[in-house]
């Protein structure tokens, strides 16, 4: 830790981004003991195996690539910061740091909770996003106002394949209980594909609302304008919705009344999106349908946004 750090708190432009360390580091023995055998044989299995390097984990690529947009920039003011959340003890956590100082990740601000919830501190630490392997951790955040999705890993030969994938950072949305809220699945649910086109038709010009991850588009986009728009900014985002024409305009038109730039919108009409996201070439995508995820997942790392009517607990 480097309590001295300076505060990035008050920087209109900086991308801060919370992570699990189940989601950075490769814990699922360290987990299923814990599951198993509870909190002290996992403390003495974390100290015993201190010294041990920690595998990468689902997250691991992403944050490299999030972090490496401070490649340049005063390390006063950096333009990306990842927080450390995780439920493990200072002591026991002294592996995860090991780990982090030994891939050299520029990770300093950390939360050890020794088992208590670490979402309470995702809003103290300023963070737009936070992504974990916890999906109970994941659901708390997004009923408390943060943008919050459980990361999901790509099949193994996708990730085998990708490893070595162009340094731009790709980021990919849904739409509808993604950015924006969920009121279009709920007509869809409600009274079918034709109800729903005829819905967005008829409120072609009225934006849509909000949805949970508007704040982290924002301060994503924030980040983007810094950098020319195409080939030569380091970062590229999309839009893969369901939507097909009619019920295009309204998205358009609401991006355009946000003033938000997505680089490219991919309007599928139902088709399945995986193949769509492999072209794109996705570091991650966030969608609220398990669906979309499980296609998804044949191709890129997913994150599910467990938000909005196609997640209503039984």
């Amino acid at each position: 830790m480097q309590p001295s750090a300076p505060s990035h708190a008050a920087d209109p432009q900086l991308l801060t981004v919370a992570i699990s360390s189940r989601a950075l580091f490769d814990l699922e023995d360290s987990h299923q003991l814990f599951e198993a055998e509870g909190i002290e044989a996992y403390a003495e299995h974390q100290r015993e195996f201190e010294d041990e390097l920690l595998s990468p984990g689902i997250a691991f690529p992403l944050v490299r690539k999030l972090l490496a947009l401070n490649d340049g920039a005063p390390a006063a003011s950096p333009r990306v910061e990842v927080i450390l959340l995780s439920r493990n003890s200072s002591d026991t956590g002294l592996r995860i740091f090991n780990a982090i100082q030994h891939h050299g990740l520029a990770i300093s601000r950390a939360s050890f909770t020794s088992g208590a919830p670490t979402w309470p501190y995702i809003k103290p630490f300023g963070a737009q996003l936070f992504l974990s392997a916890n999906p109970d951790s994941v659901r708390l955040a997004l009923e408390n106002g943060v943008a919050a999705a459980t990361i999901l890993p790509a099949a193994p030969i996708v990730r085998a394949a990708r490893s070595d994938g162009p340094d731009q950072l790709r980021i990919a949305f849904d739409g509808d209980a993604v950015i924006f809220g969920d009121e279009g699945e709920r007509v869809s649910r409600e009274g079918g594909i034709d109800a729903f086109h005829r819905h967005e038709r008829e409120n072609a010009h009225e934006p849509l609302s909000v949805g949970p991850f508007r704040g982290f588009l924002d301060a994503l986009h924030r980040l983007q304008a810094a950098y020319p728009p195409g080939d030569a900014s380091p970062i590229r985002t999309a839009l893969v919705t369901a939507r097909s024409a009619p019920a295009h305009e309204r998205v358009i038109r609401t991006l355009r009344a946000w003033g938000v730039r997505l680089d490219e919108a991919l309007f599928l009409g139902g088709r399945p999106k995986g193949p769509f996201l492999d072209v794109f070439g996705a570091d991650i995508f966030f969608d609220d349908s398990l669906h979309n995820i499980d296609s998804a997942r044949q191709h890129v790392t997913t994150g599910h946004v467990p938000h909005g009517v196609s997640n209503l607990l039984p």
